[in-house]
């Protein structure tokens, strides 16, 4: 009864008030902003995810589940899922730490209180959720059956009002707002019952609102991983005789053997008696060797896998460290060349820069004329003056060391024959294109280090080699870090010059992962395994920016 009375006296206070008043202009500023993202940029990333779980070709198709996934990375898929259960449950831990960290002073009734209300919320965005799934697909049908017939907007308003009618998307909107309304009720009773700190609580409690939606995702993401990995497993032992489920559990077993092993080797760094860093560090051996052993199941799944996908993504590992490494060590010798007062160096700076600015398209067409694989070629007429053959370039399918093994009559494995000579035309074109861009922000970075203490090193007897080594080097390290990490993440996600480049002659020796999906989508219409192929491409993406992050960001000096 005190609880009602105190709601239907509910009032804001004048400071409170203008704090409402502020919050909601400031939210009014953000919502055109917050919708382009939503709009542009988040709803068509869970469109995808709704796209990679069916069968779709042109059209929507039946639901498939992980059927796309399975069939391009084979038992990695289940690892994939597992991995993106375990990131909900992280999120969801974080946040409860945050929202219970601030109800501590509140009284036991008034956290219970603010759970309920979490959890309330945390429901209704999981009808929310449970929502869009359920009309997406007949909102999607009534449209594709607008388009066949005549497209007029009152027919296409007509068909899309019967779609949000049908019964169970009647029904599924019927229980939003039924938990929304009453979690709305409960948070001004919330907010009512609490005399002092209402915005501390609200903040709270939607960290707990938070925690508790993506702990319902992460289990149920991690149930449907597990129902799934049960199905297939029996079509699989069915037809090819492999135990599905083992090999899954190796594989986990030894993702998580790795992990130990790194975090025992941290220990074992940090401990201060020589026993214990002796015992720490053969435990951390040890698990290392027990990861290793485990993972012997992972080229099984790549074998079992797209031989496509597989290929494209040791094309774009090829393709990654062939013009990283080299990209950044020229842009830092240009850096340090041009950094000196030398003259005419604004309008060196101008022309590196110049292949970055330049369009794409125009320039890697120069680039295929420039090594086109006839003999009056440029490159291969200045190949003939200089006794050397004139090479198919684009056109040439065979490892770049088979070539030059080839070429002194040697023989070597077909394993170590290396990336295509196209392939590494294609790496020139991307040096040469990126160097300049490097050399500008490697400038950058010169520019911020103090002159003292070059000065200092030189004081003290330092050479210039010691001082670039020990002095510039070490302070060029967030500048390094950071061009590393867009230079990696930009390889993996490159197209447009390898699409324009690329000749039927090379055998898809050039088709990196970004090219396999655009096939799969454009040419194959197969847009339900082009947007499975997608994820797999972001979860390789996001591995090597974290892998990144932990080794070379611990790594980082900063003035």
């Amino acid at each position: 009864m005190r609880s009602i009375q105190s709601l239907l006296r509910f009032r804001l206070s004048a400071r409170q008030a203008r704090a409402v008043r502020e919050a909601l202009l400031a939210y009014a500023m953000l919502a055109p902003s917050l919708t382009l993202i939503a709009m542009f940029g988040l709803w068509p990333v869970l469109f995808a995810v709704y796209v990679s779980l069916h069968k779709w070709r042109i059209r929507r198709g039946p639901f498939i589940g992980m059927r796309n996934y399975v069939d391009a990375i084979d038992a990695l898929a289940f690892l994939l899922f597992w991995a993106v259960a375990l990131g909900f449950a992280w999120v969801a831990v974080r946040a409860w730490r945050a929202g219970w960290r601030a109800l501590k002073k509140e009284p036991l009734p008034m956290r219970l209180a603010s759970g309920g209300v979490a959890v309330l919320w945390a429901a209704a965005a999981g009808l929310l959720i449970r929502y869009v799934v359920v009309a997406l697909g007949p909102v999607l049908d009534i449209a594709n059956k607008a388009m066949r017939m005549k497209r007029t907007p009152g027919l296409f308003r007509r068909l899309l009002i019967e779609a949000l009618h049908e019964p169970a998307v009647w029904t599924a909107w019927q229980q939003l707002l039924s938990v929304a309304a009453l979690a709305l009720l409960a948070t001004v009773a919330l907010l009512a019952w609490a005399r002092r700190e209402r915005r501390a609580l609200a903040e709270s409690t939607a960290s707990l609102a938070v925690g508790v939606l993506f702990a319902g995702l992460s289990l149920v993401v991690a149930f449907y991983t597990w129902s799934e990995l049960q199905r297939f497993a029996a079509l699989i032992a069915e037809k090819e005789g492999r135990d599905l489920v083992l090999q899954v559990a190796a594989m986990a077993a030894g993702v998580a053997a790795l992990f130990a092993s790194w975090k025992v080797w941290q220990m074992a760094v940090a401990a201060a008696g020589n026993r214990g860093f002796v015992v720490k560090s053969l435990a951390a051996v040890l698990l290392m060797i027990g990861g290793w052993l485990l993972l012997a199941e992972v080229p099984v799944a790549i074998r079992a896998g797209d031989r496509d996908v597989w290929r494209g993504l040791v094309i774009t590992v090829y393709y990654s460290a062939g013009t990283v490494p080299f990209q950044l060590a020229l842009g830092l010798f240009f850096a340090v060349l041009l950094f000196q007062n030398v003259k005419g160096k604004e309008l060196f700076r101008v022309i590196y820069f110049m292949p970055y600015v330049t369009p794409a398209v125009a320039s890697a067409a120069v680039f295929r004329l420039m090594f086109s694989p006839r003999a009056a070629g440029p490159v291969n007429a200045v190949l003939t003056r200089l006794g050397i053959p004139p090479q198919r370039w684009l056109m040439e399918p065979r490892g770049i060391f088979q070539l030059l093994a080839e070429a002194v009559g040697w023989h070597i494995p077909s394993w170590a024959a290396g990336p295509s000579l196209a392939l590494v035309v294609i790496m020139l074109y991307s040096i040469w294109t990126y160097v300049g861009y490097d050399t500008v922000i490697y400038l950058a970075g010169l520019g911020n280090i103090p002159q003292e203490l070059k000065e200092a090193a030189a004081i003290d007897g330092a050479n210039s080699w010691q001082i670039f080594r020990h002095v510039i080097l070490p302070l060029l390290s967030p500048t390094t870090y950071f061009l590393s990490l867009i230079a990696v993440i930009g390889t993996f996600k490159a197209f447009n010059h390898i699409y324009v480049m690329r000749e039927p002659g090379a055998q898809g020796t050039v088709n990196t992962f970004s090219v396999v999906i655009f096939d799969e989508f454009f040419t194959k219409t197969r847009y339900g395994y082009a947007s499975a192929l997608a994820f797999v491409l972001f979860a390789v993406i996001l591995s090597l920016t974290y892998l990144n992050n932990r080794i070379q960001g611990s790594r980082v000096f900063y003035q």
